[in-house]
């Protein structure tokens, strides 16, 4: 049940739009600026302030960066917020296992309902 509810929410995923993302950096950007705005958005990260850095992460499409806001997002049980994240850095083994953790949640849920 959990699998095929995980398929359904993957092929419906653009028709409901159940988490928004985009794999289209900022184009423009030369790789100085993008440099510069990483080391930015990683200044961020360091002083805690997860949403201002994770802009600049989604704006230069830094996979690494989006991955540890979705780390710190995860900590914090904002488990969607996290896979957006995790999503858009194309991190398979972070994104899959919270895919998983997120249907049998809404599968308990269906079934007490």
């Amino acid at each position: 049940m959990t699998e095929d509810l995980k398929k359904q929410i993957d092929d419906k995923q653009d028709e409901y739009r159940f988490i928004k993302v985009t794999d289209n950096p900022v184009q423009g950007l030369s790789d100085q600026q993008k440099v510069a705005l990483n080391r930015k958005a990683n200044a961020l990260f360091n002083e805690g302030k997860f949403e201002m850095a994770e802009r600049i992460f989604i704006t230069t499409g830094y996979s690494d960066g989006l991955t540890r806001v979705g780390d710190k997002y995860a900590e914090k049980n904002l488990y969607f917020k996290a896979l957006k994240l995790y999503m858009l850095a194309h991190n398979k083994r972070k994104s899959e296992p919270l895919i998983e953790k997120i249907s049998q949640t809404v599968s308990v849920m269906l079934k007490n309902n």
